[in-house]
């Protein structure tokens, strides 16, 4: 029997399960129930397709009619957004047994949750909320991260997030307090081009440099976006990560740095609003496709 990991942990060992596999170096794009019964008629040429687990955590119902389907053809990542690894209370059981019934499912080659928390005292916020980078918050979510990756038995990605409002009382960076969960728990990077951009501009602070502090060694698949643009109170720029208008040229520019550093990496085409028809999205991935080729042309020149 071989056991091996989604992706190879740096220190401690998070939970393997048999057969693990990567998604594959190419682009992907999210999954819209508008693009269903197209994807099956056409069967575009995609690294990947990824799901939002929270839209799936039902036995029955049209949307596992043709995921199913769409499994048998391409590989699959799945994305969580209502895990609250940041809350202060305790992870929801529940919410984790319906995850890991989703996962033994479909057996994605990636699953992903956000550094964010969405629920207070029984109550859930439809939003990603900021976190205060102290000890006890990385205590916590460090805990978290642990009790997740054990229940469901694989190993996890952490996404980075956009950031509207950062904490006085905060006692590390945010690239230093990703560093320190990933040693800890063995869980691995989902390094949003769009987020480190989005916060970059929000808190004027250099995304590259951002990007290059993070542990790159554990980042198992990219995130690239659209955002919109408006100013704060005191008139400044405000980035707004709404993942409803095409990818930026600024996070195309973002991405070309990460991919250097990174080399030929998984990367979704992320669009959960205002979705455009199936073509002008598989545009986009071509594109993320067109750098991923070219980073691995280069690294086989000098290889070679």
């Amino acid at each position: 029997m071989t056991i091996e990991f989604l992706f190879e942990p740096s220190t401690r060992g998070a939970p393997a399960r048999e057969g693990a596999s990567r998604l594959p170096a190419r682009a992907g794009l999210g999954l819209k129930p508008q693009h269903f019964a197209e994807i099956l008629a056409t069967c575009p040429d995609l690294g990947f397709f990824e799901i939002h687990a929270e839209n799936y955590l039902v036995a029955g119902g049209p949307f596992h009619h043709y995921l199913g389907r769409i499994r048998e053809r391409y590989p699959l990542s799945i994305h969580g957004v209502g895990l609250s690894i940041g809350a202060e209370g305790p992870l929801d059981v529940g919410h984790l047994d319906r995850l890991a019934a989703l996962l033994d499912r479909y057996q994605p080659q990636s699953f992903s949750e956000h550094l964010a928390w969405s629920t207070h005292g029984g109550t859930f916020f439809n939003d990603l909320l900021p976190l205060p980078y102290d000890q006890a918050t990385l205590s916590r979510v460090c805990n978290h991260i642990d009790q997740a990756q054990e229940h469901l038995q694989r190993r996890m990605l952490l996404e980075n997030p956009a950031t509207y409002v950062e904490f006085a009382a905060s006692e590390l960076d945010e690239a230093a307090f990703i560093t320190e969960i990933v040693r800890r728990t063995g869980c691995g990077l989902l390094l949003d081009i769009n987020n480190a951009h989005v916060s970059g501009v929000n808190h004027r602070r250099d995304p590259q440099a951002y990007i290059a502090a993070l542990p790159l060694a554990e980042v198992g698949e990219i995130h690239l976006a659209g955002f919109a643009e408006d100013r704060d109170a005191a008139g400044a720029p405000l980035l707004i990560d709404t993942h409803g208008s095409p990818v930026a040229a600024a996070v195309w520019d973002l991405y070309a740095f990460a991919l250097e550093r990174l080399g030929p990496t998984p990367t979704l085409i992320e669009r959960d609003n205002n979705i455009p028809p199936l073509v002008v999205l598989i545009a986009e991935a071509r594109c993320a496709e067109r750098w991923i080729e070219s980073v691995r042309r280069d690294r086989a020149e000098v290889a070679a």
